[in-house]
């Protein structure tokens, strides 16, 4: 142990091992929501682009960018429960897989970054919940993966999780920011 070392206290130590772990959740949850933005729009063959006989179609007719759909597939065939019908009644509007695209790309992105946590939290928190309405009930009627997410983009936007490894402290201070305090 170092001189250095030994003057930092044991609770200083705590919290910079959950600040990391902090960073770690906040850069992995971001790179799962670019990552599925990014199957979407390429058809990469992951949940998207995978042909009925199992054959990978990358950039074929799937992709977002190629006309495909990123909603439909799911909301036709993985909604299930009391509103199955109203999630299967949206498939394929534009509107709402454009809503859904920005959604992937603005958390993934301020994510990554670490800006505009809260904004990111609370979209990327509707659009897990929404998942789960849609899903509900799945093998755990209360609790899946979707609910998980959220709650781990609330807490990394009140334990600050932008202002480490990120942009996030840089970005409260931008004039963009200070003129509009809801981006924060």
């Amino acid at each position: 142990m170092s001189t250095t070392d030994a003057n930092i206290s044991p609770a200083a130590n705590e919290r910079t091992g959950a600040t990391h772990l902090w960073v770690l959740l906040r850069l992995a949850l971001g790179f799962v929501f670019l990552w599925a933005f990014a199957d979407k729009l390429l058809a990469l063959g992951f949940a998207t682009g995978r042909a009925e006989d199992g054959t990978v179609d990358v950039l074929g007719p799937a992709a977002w960018i190629n006309g495909g759909s990123p909603t439909r597939g799911f909301l036709l065939n993985a909604t299930d429960g009391p509103l199955a019908k109203l999630f299967q009644g949206m498939a394929g509007v534009p509107l709402v897989d454009w809503l859904f695209m920005l959604g992937l790309l603005g958390v993934g992105v301020a994510l990554l970054l670490g800006i505009a946590m809260r904004i990111a939290a609370i979209a990327g928190a509707t659009q897990m919940l929404l998942i789960r309405v849609g899903t509900a009930p799945e093998n755990n009627p209360l609790i899946d993966q979707h609910v998980i997410y959220a709650g781990v983009l609330l807490a990394l936007a009140a334990a600050g999780a932008g202002n480490h490894w990120g942009l996030g402290t840089a970005w409260r201070r931008s004039q963009l920011v200070q003129r509009f305090p809801l981006l924060a």
